[in-house]
């Protein structure tokens, strides 16, 4: 990255900022620079403060004290449109756009006045789209984009307002590799038209590829700045958490000498006048082992997760659990079987944020009479029961009574972690288990998963991640449009090749990569063809 692109001309002055919620003190002093035509991103733990910051920023929240400069000037920003006016755009987490309308309106909403040529807005959003290689077109309908898409969208509607100080928030959680060096690109063209960016992540070679400074945050403060060329990644690591990261070991398994708990048996999810939700899946996860599913979001993925935890029934096909046909069950009867679910979106499917620990701990079991006795919940065993949890994994919370909501993201998805390996005793899904968590956060879910796996647990691992696909599973199926691609053994195919598949390539496309197996191998090997749809097993 060029170095003479970066001006000593300070865009942004946040200077000695604090911000109080109630007792808890957010951000404590911070103070950061960040100067014309330069990326500076942001690290730290769930809770560190980072996001807390940039809202300050971008107005979502206010400050308690402290001052913010932009271009040398002290401004009062009450609300984002007093961000949008001065060029600051943020791309947070949670999308803000309407499925029901195209991608051109969602871009010009709240952007035009009066009378509205439509036609001359969708050329404009189109050129964004080819200008910097996103792919989107202007008139499609933002509901039927995969959410890598819709994250494109999000950005295009800070172009579209020609900001010049982009905040982005987790930008690439849920991309696919090949989206990612497109978002890497982009930030660095972006960067050096004299633009700036802060960018808040958790993932080292992110920052290592597009950073020019790097900001790391603990328990609300700056512990320390950093120039890129100045550290290693594992430097990073132990600067943002305060100590080394645990170094994770998964022992091998010749799964075949093991029995099979879940069976899918060409299950297919349809639906009258719609695409298929999935297509002939077919695949077998053994006791102690870990399937990994790769694949760009919204290509099958919580159809599958949905189909094996009893929300959705299957068309066709057929789903056994220890030889026990559950194709008809309904949840209630998949959790009384041990079947645990880790959902993506814990906001709205693993967790209630105005309801307390206790009662998120307990609400899955609440009909299985673990909690009742004479008909009256026991709440201090659900306490107890509770507090152990918050013990065992480290949660950080004062004690069981507390909203989950108020916590941080790393610490609610440890309690969702903690009920649903308790609650799943045969097979646990895990669908994007640490989806915008930190490093600390991720080493302790992945740490959870592989222990679970050595107790002989079962175990699906959704995730668009494929380092955490690679590092965790046994066996790796790719998924594409609802169609498993193929089924492969941990290590057998390069991560290119895999993000090819993900992309819809066919296995016989695929160019040679070393140690990578194809379907013209001969019988008896590791990867052969079934002949049955378009899935590769063993």
């Amino acid at each position: 990255m060029e170095q003479n692109r970066i001006t000593q001309s300070p865009v942004v002055e946040i200077d000695h900022v604090s911000k109080r919620f109630a007792k808890v003190l957010a951000n404590c002093d911070v103070s950061i620079t960040l100067n014309r035509g330069e990326v500076v991103a942001l690290l730290g733990e769930n809770g560190a403060g980072k996001s807390t910051i940039m809202n300050i920023l971008y107005g979502i929240y206010h400050m308690t004290s402290g001052e913010i400069r932009v271009d040398g000037v002290r401004q009062n920003i009450s609300a984002p449109r007093d961000a949008m006016a001065l060029g600051i755009s943020m791309i947070q987490q949670h999308f803000s756009l309407v499925g029901a309308h195209t991608v051109t309106e969602n871009i010009i909403l709240g952007n035009v006045k009066g009378r509205i040529d439509y036609e001359e807005a969708e050329r404009k959003v189109q050129e964004l789209s080819d200008r910097y290689q996103f792919g989107v077109s202007a008139k499609a309908k933002v509901g039927d984009l995969p959410v890598g898409m819709q994250q494109k969208v999000e950005i295009m509607k800070a172009l579209y307002r020609k900001c010049r100080i982009l905040i982005m928030d987790e930008p690439t959680a849920v991309l696919m590799p090949q989206e990612i060096d497109t978002l890497m690109e982009f930030i660095r063209s972006f960067a050096a038209e004299g633009n700036s960016v802060f960018f808040i992540t958790h993932k080292m070679r992110e920052v290592m590829q597009v950073a020019d400074r790097i900001v790391i945050m603990r328990n609300g403060r700056v512990s320390g700045t950093v120039s890129k060329s100045e550290v290693q990644m594992s430097d990073l690591a132990r600067l943002m958490i305060g100590h080394d990261l645990e170094v994770l070991s998964r022992t091998s398994h010749d799964e075949r000498k093991r029995a099979v708990r879940l069976r899918v048996d060409h299950v297919s999810v349809e639906r009258k006048g719609e695409l298929p939700l999935l297509k002939d899946i077919d695949f077998e996860i053994h006791e102690g082992e870990i399937l990994g599913v790769a694949g760009v979001s919204g290509n099958g993925q919580d159809a599958l997760c949905e189909v094996l935890y009893g929300a959705l029934r299957p068309t066709a096909g057929r789903i056994t659990l220890d030889g026990k046909d559950i194709s008809s069950l309904n949840v209630a009867q998949h959790i009384a079987l041990g079947i645990g679910s880790c959902a993506s979106d814990r906001h709205r499917y693993g967790m209630v944020s105005d309801m307390s620990l206790s009662e998120n701990m307990m609400l899955k079991s609440s009909y299985l009479h673990r909690w009742d006795k004479r008909g009256w919940i026991s709440w201090k065993k659900v306490d107890r029961y509770t507090q152990e949890k918050i013990d065992q994994y480290t949660i950080k919370a004062p004690d069981p009574s507390v909203t989950i909501g108020s916590l941080s993201g790393g610490n609610q998805q440890k309690a969702v972690v903690a009920r649903e390996v308790d609650m799943g005793q045969n097979f646990v899904i895990f669908d994007q288990p640490t989806r915008g968590l930190d490093l600390g956060a991720i080493n302790y879910v992945h740490k959870t998963i592989l222990k679970e796996r050595e107790a002989g647990k079962s175990i699906l691992l959704v995730s668009t991640e494929l380092s955490e696909v690679f590092t965790l599973s046994d066996r790796i199926a790719v998924i594409c449009e609802g169609k498993i691609m193929g089924i492969f053994r941990n290590g057998e195919l390069t991560t290119e090749q895999i993000g090819m598949l993900m992309a819809g390539v066919p296995i016989e496309d695929l160019p040679e990569a070393a140690g990578s197996v194809r379907n013209d191998q001969p019988e008896g090997s590791a990867l052969q063809h079934t002949g049955k749809g378009d899935g590769i097993h063993e």
